[in-house]
């Protein structure tokens, strides 16, 4: 429950929050990468996790917004989904939208 807790405290504190592996400047996966790439188009700022630092906020995460992978962004509180769903949403213009209240 403790991981519960911390990782709603972390997506509270932080406007734009991605939890990934590695960190935006050495990416240990592909799509964490990707991520970062979307997030430094959109010119916002984020802050990242990276749970590869944290066993139990890696697999809490997972559980916490039913989504069974990693990368994951949340703005506003709210989960937006992986790096596929972030990327189409950047090259539909959705998440320059949802980001600029942020």
């Amino acid at each position: 429950m403790t991981e519960n807790l911390k990782i709603k405290q972390l997506i509270d504190d932080n406007q734009v929050l991605l939890f990934m592996k590695g960190n935006p400047k050495f990416p240990q996966c592909g799509f964490s990468s990707l991520a970062c790439q979307v997030l430094d188009a959109c010119g916002t700022k984020y802050e990242t996790f990276d749970v590869l630092q944290d066993p139990d906020v890696r697999e809490g995460i997972k559980i916490f917004s039913n989504w069974p992978t990693i990368p994951q962004l949340y703005i506003n509180g709210e989960f937006v989904g992986g790096s596929d769903i972030i990327k189409e949403m950047y090259e539909s213009g959705e998440l320059a939208k949802l980001i600029s209240p942020a």
